[in-house]
C-alpha cells in the first residue's frame, strides 16, 4: 500500500453486493480494502472476508463496529439499508470520511441526513452508479424535453424477487429526469399502482410499473408513447459489478474532495441537459 492508495470500507461486506465491491476494489489500482462491516452479532464477523468472495484473504477481519470503520477508512462504501443511514452518515461527519451511498429506498429525512453530514465530508449519493444508466438519465430528460404532453410517459422496471422497495431507485431516477426535462417536480405527476377501475389517463402523469421475479439484476425501460408511435429507451444490467464498478469509482474520486452533496454527473463530469 503506498501513501496515494485510497482505504475503502465497505459497509454489508459480507452481502453478494458487499462481495461484488470487495471484488472489485481487489481488481482496482489505487484502491485497498480498509474494512468491512457486518451486523454486530452476525457469524461473519472475525472472519477474513477474502474467501466469501472468493478471493485470497485480506489480512482484515470483519467488524461488528461501523464507528471504528469510519475512522480508518479514506472512504467507506454502504448499499445496506435506509435504517442505518443516519447514524453512518453522522460517523462520516465525524471522522470526516468520504460517504458513498448507493442504496435505495431513502426518503427526506435521509435527505437531510445526508446534507447534514455533506457540511463536514465528501457525500456521493446516486441511486444506480452504473454509468450507462446515468447516460441514459441525461437522454430521457432531453427527450422529455423535446416531446409534449401528448407524449405519455410509463417507467418499467423489473428486479430479482428479493428486493424490498418498488418503485426501483433508478426508476424513480429516470422519473426525475423525464419530469425534470418537462420543467414539472415528479411527485405532482406520478401515477403508479394503478389496480381496478382506475379512469383514464392524466394528461402529463409519469406512470411507474415494478415486476420482480428471478435474480434479474435490474432492467429500465422508459417508454414515451404517441398516437400511432412509440420511443423506449431501455438499459438492462446483468451483473450487479456495474453498480460495484461505480461505487468504487466514486470511492476513489472522493479522495480529498470538499465537503458537499454529489452526484454520480459529478464524479462522471456530465452536465445536466
Amino acid at each position: 500500500m503506498s501513501s496515494d492508495d485510497t482505504r475503502i470500507g465497505i459497509i454489508g461486506i459480507g452481502g453478494r453486493m458487499g462481495q461484488a465491491i470487495l471484488r472489485i476494489v481487489a481488481a482496482t489500482p489505487g484502491a485497498v480494502l480498509a474494512g468491512g462491516t457486518e451486523r454486530p452479532g452476525s457469524e461473519l464477523v472475525g472472519k477474513d472476508p477474502g474467501p466469501l468472495a472468493g478471493l485470497a484473504v485480506t489480512g482484515t477481519a470483519i467488524e461488528g463496529d461501523a464507528a471504528r470503520l469510519f475512522a480508518e477508512a479514506d472512504a467507506v462504501i454502504d448499499f445496506s439499508s435506509p435504517a442505518v443511514l443516519a447514524s453512518h452518515a453522522a460517523l462520516a461527519a465525524q471522522a470526516k470520511t468520504a460517504y458513498i451511498v448507493g442504496m435505495t429506498g431513502l426518503e427526506d429525512q435521509h435527505f437531510d441526513a445526508l446534507r447534514k453530514a455533506a457540511r463536514h465530508c465528501c457525500v456521493v449519493q446516486s441511486f444506480n452508479m452504473s454509468l450507462g444508466v446515468n447516460l441514459l438519465a441525461g437522454l430521457v430528460r432531453q427527450v422529455a424535453a423535446s416531446l409534449g404532453d401528448d407524449w405519455d410517459i410509463e417507467i418499467v422496471e423489473m428486479h430479482h424477487r428479493m428486493k424490498v422497495d418498488a418503485p426501483s431507485g433508478t426508476a424513480i431516477m429516470f422519473g426525475e429526469a423525464a419530469a425534470a426535462g418537462r420543467g414539472v417536480t415528479l411527485k405532482d405527476v406520478t401515477d403508479s399502482g394503478r389496480d381496478g377501475i382506475t379512469g383514464a389517463r392524466q394528461a402529463g402523469a409519469i406512470g411507474f410499473a415494478a415486476l420482480r421475479g428471478g435474480n434479474v439484476a435490474g432492467e429500465h425501460t422508459v417508454i414515451f408513447a404517441a398516437d400511432n408511435e412509440r420511443l423506449e429507451l431501455t438499459h438492462k444490467a446483468t451483473d450487479r459489478s456495474i453498480f460495484a464498478r461505480g461505487a468504487v469509482r466514486c470511492a476513489l474520486w472522493s479522495r480529498g474532495r470538499a465537503p458537499g452533496l454529489y452526484n454520480m454527473n459529478d464524479v462522471l463530469g456530465l452536465k445536466q441537459a
